[in-house]
């Protein structure tokens, strides 16, 4: 006997494994980025609750410093969960990496204050954002790799847009839960518990992330290497890759400095120092990241189909000779935010859409995540995590133009490493790298 198949049952079925892949990857990206912005956001709660208030600037300042030891940390995140990755699989670094994260979040959300422990307030959100910068240097190379390998390889240039939209909606959360809490709840209540809300959230979201990694099916790239690659030492590995390596510090210099000047710290410095009203700047941001999601699809699909090479010199060179025009056109007007970022964000989307599968594309698959996450985690910690603060450096001195050549010429080098590499449009990751 045999028994009929329903077509519309075995179509659903093919498609829960595409779903549970990209909402696994998604939402644990998602998360890391949320993670960051809330903690950018609620600073100034953070500082008042956790460290004493005998001088506010010094408690900004301690609060903004342990922000930047989450940078400090990401390189050895990316060598742990990267070793995890490519020894052990790339589902267990990345359901790792998200768990350790929502615990990151869950102590913040429960921190005592200083009030009532003192300086053990502050120890407590030091522990937090190193679990958090350990578990972010991890993430995003063990997702993007994930996301890679479990692309069909003609549309990985298309899959790997994920990483980018999901990234910028975990920051759009952020920053509009934010927005309401602050409108919301009275000043005070803020201060005594409404700032650990949005913590408690991400720990919350960060759980869900954790549940639906457990469920995702290891990349088949992965399972298909052979067990004496997976216990091939990796240091001699990276010697002999040091040159893709190098390669995805130059592709990302131009780029984690330039985002986070026009993706992230454009409305913070169209309000501080060009007098914009905030709310009026959260908006024309939110419109200028909207922007910014379109455009990914449409860069990566582009790259499906053009080559990779293309569209990140695009990219750069686009962001470079923009950079200045765009600089310039931002004045105090809510609208010149919306414009300027939106311009630069399309271009900008140009190399984010795809980096992901272009560095997943340089290495083999005994190395590709912790090929990756070391220099990539090491290259946003020093010029990505230190931009915001060189900016308003050379701003405060009247050298902001300084800054903007700064940024331009990075974009160049990464231009100029664009020529370096092979065109990967295609390429079968079970192969190794060339």
């Amino acid at each position: 006997m045999t028994t009929a198949i329903n077509p519309k049952a075995a179509t659903a079925a093919a498609r829960r494994p595409l779903w549970r892949t990209l909402v696994g990857t998604g939402i644990g990206n998602a998360v890391e980025w949320y993670d960051w912005a809330v903690y950018a956001t609620f600073t100034p709660f953070l500082a008042g609750a956790l460290f004493s208030k005998a001088d506010k600037t010094s408690a900004v300042l301690a609060t903004l410093a342990i922000f930047a030891v989450g940078f400090v940390a990401r390189p050895f995140g990316g060598f742990l969960f990267g070793w995890i990755g490519d020894r052990i699989g790339r589902k267990s670094s990345m359901t790792l990496a998200v768990g350790l994260a929502s615990l990151g979040s869950l102590l913040i959300a429960v921190a005592p204050g200083y009030a009532q422990v003192g300086a053990l307030a502050s120890a407590t959100l030091l522990v937090a954002r190193l679990l958090q910068g350990l578990a972010h240097g991890g993430e995003l190379p063990s997702s993007q790799t994930y996301l890679s390998e479990m692309a069909p390889k003609e549309h990985r240039g298309f899959w790997a847009t994920l990483i980018y939209t999901s990234g910028t909606a975990g920051i759009l959360f952020g920053t509009l839960l934010g927005a309401v809490m602050t409108v919301v709840l009275p000043k005070v209540d803020m201060q005594v518990w409404g700032w650990r809300v949005p913590f408690a959230v991400g720990a919350a979201l960060g759980l869900y992330a954790l549940y639906m990694r457990s469920r995702l099916h290891e990349s088949e790239v992965f399972t298909g290497e052979e067990a004496k690659a997976k216990r091939a030492r990796i240091w001699p590995q990276i010697v002999r890759h040091r040159k893709q390596a190098l390669q995805v510090i130059g592709l990302t210099v131009g780029l984690t400095v330039i985002y986070y000047v026009w993706g992230v710290v454009a409305p913070s410095h169209a309000a501080t120092d060009l007098g914009m009203d905030r709310g009026a700047a959260l908006w024309a941001s939110v419109i200028g990241n909207l922007v910014f999601i379109a455009a990914l699809p449409f860069w990566g699909k582009l790259s499906d189909r053009i080559g990779r090479r293309k569209v990140l010199l695009t990219g750069a060179i686009g962001t470079a000779v923009l950079h200045f025009p765009m600089t310039w056109l931002l004045k105090d007007q809510p609208w010149e935010l919306a414009v300027s970022m939106s311009v630069m964000l399309i271009f900008i989307a140009a190399s984010a859409s795809i980096v992901p599968a272009v560095y997943a594309e340089l290495f083999p698959t005994s190395i590709r995540t912790i090929g990756v996450g070391v220099p990539y985690s090491i290259c946003v910690a020093v010029f990505g995590g230190t931009a915001p603060y060189l900016q308003s450096w050379l701003g405060s001195i009247h050298l902001g133009v300084l800054f903007s050549v700064y940024a331009v010429v990075l974009l160049l080098v990464s231009a100029a490493f664009v020529f370096t590499l092979p065109e990967t449009m295609g390429k079968d990751l079970a192969e190794d790298a060339v």
